[in-house]
């Protein structure tokens, strides 16, 4: 649970601090043009992320599972195998960044729900690639600091994650760093 609220503490302060300026850049952060959130729901297997302190006990094994909820939110579940083999894992929220945009910019929170009225306890959460079948999915925030490349499936073809790098890096993510996640069988 701390390794998950670590996280938001960190990418809320950012995004409080930074917005979306975006050092080194000169266009904006793209997103996908429309999410269908209940396609999008459903559990998620991370392939590759940037390096995050929030996950440094996060040797594999890592899933993001998302449900939609009646009040407009909803419900995520991120999880986790540490070093010992132990899974942890922690719930938080998710809601369209603009009541009226796209449900490409969510914004997630991992704090208790009575700070859920602090802004900076909400991240950025911008879905910039997805598949036609949803199948495979790139999540970022427009400061390019955070980056996951999800997949429905455990593994992802090594052709088709290189194409998903590439079009990262021409959004301006520095991908020299990602981290591939290992994830066990069965």
């Amino acid at each position: 649970m701390k390794l998950f609220l670590g996280y938001l503490f960190g990418i809320s302060m950012l995004s409080l601090v930074f917005g979306s300026i975006v050092i080194g850049q000169d266009k904006p952060l793209q997103v996908v043009e429309e999410v269908d959130l209940e396609r999008y729901a459903g559990t998620w297997y991370e392939i590759a992320r940037l390096p995050n302190r929030f996950q440094d006990r996060c040797t594999g094994d890592v899933t993001a599972t998302y449900t939609l909820l009646d009040n407009d939110q909803i419900k995520v579940v991120n999880r986790c195998r540490t070093e010992d083999g132990e899974f942890i894992e922690a719930e938080g929220r998710a809601r369209l960044a603009d009541k009226d945009g796209s449900a490409s910019k969510l914004k997630v929170r991992f704090a208790p729900r009575f700070l859920s009225w602090l802004p900076f306890v909400w991240g950025d959460y911008w879905i910039i690639d997805l598949d036609p079948g949803y199948r495979h999915a790139v999540v970022g925030d427009p400061a390019r600091k955070y980056l996951w490349i999800l997949a429905r499936e455990p593994e992802l073809d090594e052709q088709i994650l290189e194409e998903i790098l590439k079009r990262t890096s021409e959004q301006g993510y520095d991908i020299s760093n990602v981290v591939r996640t290992k994830h066990r069988p069965g």
